[in-house]
């Protein structure tokens, strides 16, 4: 149900980003492969967050423990998801940061973001964290 409604909350460049449906991997879509990006450097800022203060971001709670995943990071990631990630790729598209012409397309349908998006991307990612501050400590 919230995915389907992320189409109708972006407001320019309709015709490149739409919202098919949820896949993992690979990205099957322009506004999927910009999301999944975003959640991957999400999943890796909590885990670093999560260590800097001792907690161990391999035990989690909602999500399986497996070798390799991060499963704290993921179960705090999901609180964030919808607020940061979701709400960062929207401001992207609408902004038009980035276009459709920013992608290509895999024969398998895998969509990749170029170079120049990726740069365009960590670096609005960079500046968007720097404007988060704790509503308490400041």
């Amino acid at each position: 149900m919230y995915n389907s409604l992320l189409n109708d909350m972006i407001l320019q460049q309709k015709e490149g980003f739409f919202f098919h449906e949820r896949n993992k991997r690979p990205p099957q879509g322009r506004m999927y492969a910009m999301l999944s990006f975003a959640y991957t450097l999400l999943s890796n800022d909590v885990a670093a967050s999560l260590e800097g203060v001792g907690l161990d971001s391999y035990v989690g709670f909602l999500h399986r423990d497996r070798p390799g995943r991060a499963s704290l990071a993921l179960d705090l990631m999901e609180e964030l998801r919808g607020g940061y990630d979701d709400r960062f790729v929207l401001s992207l598209i609408n902004k038009k940061v980035v276009d459709s012409e920013d992608f290509t397309i895999k024969e398998n349908g895998a969509v990749l973001m170029n170079e120049d998006a990726r740069k365009k991307f960590l670096k609005a990612w960079q500046e968007r964290k720097q404007e988060i501050q704790h509503p308490y400590l400041g």
